[in-house]
């Protein structure tokens, strides 16, 4: 069994790599989820049977069920991305500099490696927004991501840097997210492009094609000419500041999915903090039968 998983885990990077150009198709699962065997079986079932190729996978703490059940998804074909919290709520000067901090999120990342992880997400690498602006943050911030990509280089994987909606249109020195600068070291952005998180909100609500797209041209515009930086939107499954009826939802959804696409992102994750993806099911298989 120890072989086959190895064989296995190999043939996925491979197949990873061979396809790094090809679109992909993700949603978030929370460790909660991860580590609820039938839950995220059925998750498996419905993805497989509609597309998703890849799992966003929290990883806070190892677990006998947690091993188990990713070694699973990772057997049957399924794109395990690692993602890991490095700063809760954004940190202080003191926490961001604190090699103490990386360390145990290096930590967390190797685990997920071992499980067969074929990147790392790097979420909440950036400082509290309500500090002052300085381009120095972004400095800091680049020197949190260089380490994990050094430390991380011997196991060959994707590093991801998640980034705020603001970030695709300039650089944010509050929080120290210079995509720009940033570029040098990640081999991927993930913009939260949630429609819902950009004023003025009304509008945004109903032009949720207008909003994702033009967020992730603002951000490929910011990388370098021929940048082999890749991008995969984070889109959400319902605007939650208005309410939205099971159709007006489905429509939503695919607006984000085609202005992904349309925008040249290479995939798209859809985010649910309860894992709770009936909508986006419902939606590709309407798009699936037509």
């Amino acid at each position: 069994m120890k072989y086959l998983f190895k064989f296995t885990l190999l043939f996925s990077m491979f197949i990873f790599l061979g396809n790094a150009y090809a679109f992909s198709r993700g949603i978030y699962i929370t460790q909660s989820t991860a580590e609820h065997k039938a839950k995220l079986a059925q998750l498996i079932a419905e993805s497989k049977k509609y597309g998703i190729d890849t799992f966003i996978i929290d990883v806070n703490i190892p677990s006998k069920a947690y091993t188990a059940n990713v070694k699973n998804a990772v057997q049957q074909g399924i794109h395990y991305v690692a993602r890991i919290v490095i700063f809760p709520h954004g940190g202080t000067h003191a926490q961001v500099t604190d090699k103490k901090i990386w360390a145990k999120r290096l930590a967390l990342a190797k685990y997920a490696v071992g499980l067969g992880a074929t990147a790392v997400q790097l979420d909440y690498i950036r400082f509290r927004s309500e500090n002052p602006p300085s381009p120095e943050k972004a400095k800091r911030i680049l020197t949190v991501v260089q380490y994990f990509k050094d430390e991380l280089a011997p196991y060959h994987v994707s590093v991801q840097m998640d980034i705020f909606g603001i970030a695709t249109i300039k650089p944010a020195h509050t929080i120290g997210q210079d995509v720009n600068l940033l570029a040098s070291v990640v081999d991927a952005f993930c913009p939260m492009v949630y429609p819902s998180h950009y004023e003025p909100f009304r509008m945004h609500a109903v032009k949720p094609y207008e909003t994702v797209f033009n967020a992730i041209t603002a951000l490929k515009k910011q990388l370098n000419p021929g940048s082999s930086v890749s991008v995969f939107a984070y889109i959400e499954l319902f605007n939650y500041r208005f309410p939205l009826s099971a159709q007006q939802k489905m429509k939503y959804i695919n607006a984000e999915m085609k202005a992904a696409h349309d925008a040249g992102a290479n995939g798209w994750y859809v985010w649910s903090a309860t894992n709770h993806y009936s909508p986006l099911f419902r939606v590709l298989a309407a798009n699936k039968s037509a």
